[in-house]
């Protein structure tokens, strides 16, 4: 397909921009490999443990009241995996070199994942293919599957035990 050929032509651009780039991801939000340059790491692994921290990302950021998810940062003894957005249906993971510039890492990374989520837009469509059932930008997950708001997806109810109620304390000789 015609989108793996252009989003690994931007992984590999992504490589000459930013130095101490160890290897680039995209994958579909669950975990499929789009296209890859990650020479000593398995594709579909880290594909799958991205979508993984994905998932843990968007439950953060809904149950934080932080908005819609952008990006994930990760700092290891090694050096850094960052996961950006790639619009709805996509995301884009940067293995980094402990001494490269963090800054630097997310201005290219954001440049980045908009590019290929507009490849996969192009080729794809918006919001279409596999991943027609995510949730649209801007609303809750909970409207989406049309359960209640206030409970996020994926939790248990949770039981808050009653404290009993006050008791004035009796005063001594009182």
């Amino acid at each position: 397909m015609a989108v793996e050929t252009d989003v690994l032509d931007e992984l590999r651009r992504l490589r000459t921009r930013i130095p101490r780039l160890a290897g680039s991801l995209a994958a579909t939000v669950d975990g499929l490999v789009l296209a890859h340059d990650v020479p000593d790491t398995e594709p579909e692994g880290l594909a799958a443990l991205t979508a993984a921290a994905l998932g843990v990302a968007y439950r953060m950021t809904d149950a934080a009241a932080r908005g819609d998810f952008r990006e994930l940062l990760v700092r290891g003894s090694r050096g850094y995996v960052a996961t950006y957005a790639a619009g709805t249906t996509a995301v884009l993971t940067l293995l980094a070199d402990d001494r490269v510039n963090v800054g630097r890492l997310h201005l290219e990374g954001r440049r980045s994942g908009a590019r290929i989520a507009e490849l996969v837009d192009t080729h794809i469509g918006p919001g279409g293919g596999r991943h027609a059932d995510r949730v649209a930008p801007g609303e809750s997950p909970a409207r989406a599957q049309g359960t209640d708001p206030a409970r996020p997806i994926g939790t248990l109810p949770v039981r808050t035990p009653q404290l009993p109620a006050h008791r004035p304390r009796t005063q001594p000789g009182g």
